[in-house]
């Protein structure tokens, strides 16, 4: 808990910040480990934003466990933890094993100090594909469980001996529950989808491919009703997703030129977070 003391300094510096937006410091809200009081509120964008009032995640629930407690990731909106509880109830009813959740938001949303540029609003949340049957962890175990990938190394396409069936039945599961936005996968899961999904295929267009992403997948929830101040996303295109869009993902990089003339860096500027969540970072 931090003293009365630094949160007095630090609402001081704070308040010589332009008023129009909070510059990012990437372990400012990743020191704080409670969340702060009040109502659940989304402000800002998934990645450069915060949430007051976020509520934690039970750390086991029917179908789940959560993974890398010590990070304190758990926190996410109402409906984000909502999400998680009925997804875990569906793997169950599925006769899937039990799966791991890992990082939501901090408690307090915003940059973490590693491993995410988003999951800064707590309405994403990672869920890894780790389908093997396994009993409940004790809490020291839950730091570092085997978490295997689903793609060959060097990504060169599916693992087969990894590969279930049960795979895709998590993702059509979570990608046909209401309010969730999009999912992002390997694209080589993406493509494994496209070619092997028969049927209905109206779920698939919520299966978006994104770097990495080969031993989890990351579930983003759209911004919620009580949240104005949530900025929305582009929503994803329609049809499927399994034609020029996801083959573009496989074309190789254009030839780079024999000599590339150096050019100075630029120093990036710190991101902001819209001007609300420094309320959020200074409540109690």
């Amino acid at each position: 808990m931090m003293s009365r003391t630094v949160r007095v300094v630090l609402a001081a510096l704070l308040l010589l910040l332009p008023a129009g937006a909070l510059a990012q410091g990437d372990l400012t809200f990743a020191s704080l480990n409670t969340p702060s009081n009040g109502p659940g509120r989304v402000i800002g964008g998934y990645a450069g934003g915060c949430i007051s009032g976020a509520v934690p995640l039970p750390l086991e629930g029917a179908g789940y466990e959560v993974i890398r407690v010590s990070r304190n990731r758990y926190w996410g909106h109402v409906s984000t933890i909502r999400f998680v509880q009925e997804f875990g109830r569906q793997v169950r009813a599925s006769r899937l094993p039990n799966v791991y959740i890992g990082d939501l938001s901090q408690p307090r949303g915003g940059r973490m100090g590693f491993g995410h540029a988003s999951h800064q609003t707590g309405l994403d949340v990672d869920i890894w594909f780790e389908l093997s049957p396994k009993p409940r962890l004790p809490a020291e175990a839950r730091e570092e469980p085997v978490l295997r990938s689903l793609v060959l190394p060097h990504e060169v396409g599916i693992d087969p001996t990894v590969w279930q069936a049960g795979h895709a039945l998590l993702l059509r599961m979570a990608a046909e529950y209401p309010g969730v936005e999009r999912i992002f996968v390997n694209k080589w899961i993406k493509r494994h989808l496209c070619l092997t999904t028969r049927g209905d295929r109206s779920w698939l267009h919520k299966i978006v491919p994104w770097f990495g992403h080969d031993a989890h997948f990351h579930v983003r929830l759209a911004c919620p009703a009580d949240s104005p101040e949530c900025v929305r996303q582009t929503p994803v295109p329609g049809g499927d997703g399994c034609g020029k869009a996801l083959d573009d993902w496989f074309r190789p990089p254009p030839p780079q030129p024999d000599r590339v003339i150096p050019t100075p860096p630029v120093r990036p500027r710190p991101p902001r977070y819209p001007a609300a969540c420094q309320s959020v970072l200074n409540a109690p």
